[in-house]
């Protein structure tokens, strides 16, 4: 089953609520959560072994009973790689996992290690040609060029960036250029973020920036998000906590709105789901033109996202309204330009655009 929703990552069972894992089951439903991340191993080591005792398949089992997909995460080195994929393989058969995610971080930052990748990715891929995969690695492969992104995600099905806003409170921000950045690598996988809900010294994650990232991967078309971590968010972060549980992800307030429903069909890249928005025999205004209908619509719309901003990242950065209109602000990012004062008014009739004119400039990118 595809992920979608609301997920969390779990470091060490022991540590969330106590060891009680219909406790951790009970919280991740009450919370909404499609999914939950388990840590399973360590390099060549199994890992959340308590005393001797595996913690991780009672857990899955009270976790699968309230329909709650369970994926391992593996913390890899890349030293030894086929014992590193024989240990994952045997999770895998052990536990009934339905996803694997492949924490790759600063071991991997150097050029040797992308036959360790092949290797690992290979033989893993061998048991289990079929299993979800996910690649978890930095946010910004561009401060990262060293690690073997392209062999990692060749052979995933998912790519889940560590989008730690540590240290800032732009979260929105570096979700947009995370997002752009794995749009330039090949291949393109799905982006499934992981969002900050932890403390780092005098720093912590607050309710606001949870919210804004939630909105923002809504925003930008994702399918589901992640955050890390359980333990951290629960101790030190209550109201965060709260914020990630009552987010209504079915009903969410990215597609509420017509403004925003604008960006998500812009995020999609497809004239079609743009067109799809306006009547029939809507107006198009900008400085230089007017046009009217949905073939001249759908013209414009087909140049803007295949020519002027090919690939772009919209995000929806504000709005105003009335019954009848909206007054909306956007960005977006692409490898052609980027737009940084995007700001459009909407004139609706029965819900749909009637009139619409917008105002932006592309810069160059950089």
């Amino acid at each position: 089953m595809p992920l979608q929703g609301k997920g969390y990552f779990i470091w060490r069972i022991w540590a969330c609520e106590n060891g009680d894992v219909n406790a951790i089951a009970n919280l991740a439903e009450q919370a909404g959560f499609s999914h939950v991340l388990i840590k399973v191993a360590d390099g060549t080591y199994s890992y959340n072994i308590y005393n001797n005792v595996d913690l991780v398949p009672p857990l899955i089992q009270v976790l699968h009973r309230k329909g709650i997909q369970c994926w391992g995460w593996h913390y890899l080195y890349g030293e030894s790689p086929r014992q590193e994929a024989d240990k994952a393989i045997q999770r895998i058969s052990q536990l009934g996992l339905d996803g694997y995610a492949l924490d790759v971080e600063a071991e991997f930052e150097q050029s040797s290690k992308s036959v360790a990748a092949r290797k690992f990715m290979n033989r893993l891929r061998s048991a289990y040609p079929k299993l979800p995969v996910a690649l978890c690695s930095f946010r910004f492969p561009s401060l990262h060029p060293l690690v073997p992104w392209s062999t990692f995600l060749q052979q995933c099905d998912y790519n889940m960036p560590q989008v730690y806003w540590e240290q800032a409170h732009n979260p929105a921000e570096q979700l947009t250029r995370c997002v752009q950045e794995f749009q330039a690598l090949t291949p393109v996988r799905p982006v499934i973020p992981v969002g900050s809900a932890y403390r780092s010294g005098s720093w912590s994650a607050n309710s606001a920036e949870v919210l804004e990232f939630l909105l923002a991967v809504q925003s930008l078309n994702l399918n589901a998000a992640n955050f890390w971590e359980w333990v951290n968010t629960r101790k030190y972060l209550p109201d965060v906590w709260n914020t990630i549980r009552d987010y209504n992800w079915a009903a969410p307030n990215p597609i509420g709105d017509v403004s925003e429903q604008f960006i998500q069909a812009l995020n999609s890249h497809d004239p079609d789901k743009v067109s799809v928005l306006y009547i029939p025999d809507a107006v198009h205004v900008n400085a230089s033109r007017t046009v009217q209908g949905l073939a001249a619509i759908h013209s414009w719309y087909d140049t803007l996202l295949n020519s002027w901003l090919p690939n772009a990242t919209f995000i929806h950065t504000g709005y105003t309204s009335s019954a009848t209109a909206r007054w909306f602000t956007w960005r977006a990012l692409s490898n052609k330009g980027n737009v940084e004062n995007g700001s459009d008014t909407l004139g609706l009739y029965n819900g749909k655009i009637a009139y619409h004119y917008t105002s932006f400039t592309i810069a160059p990118p950089g």
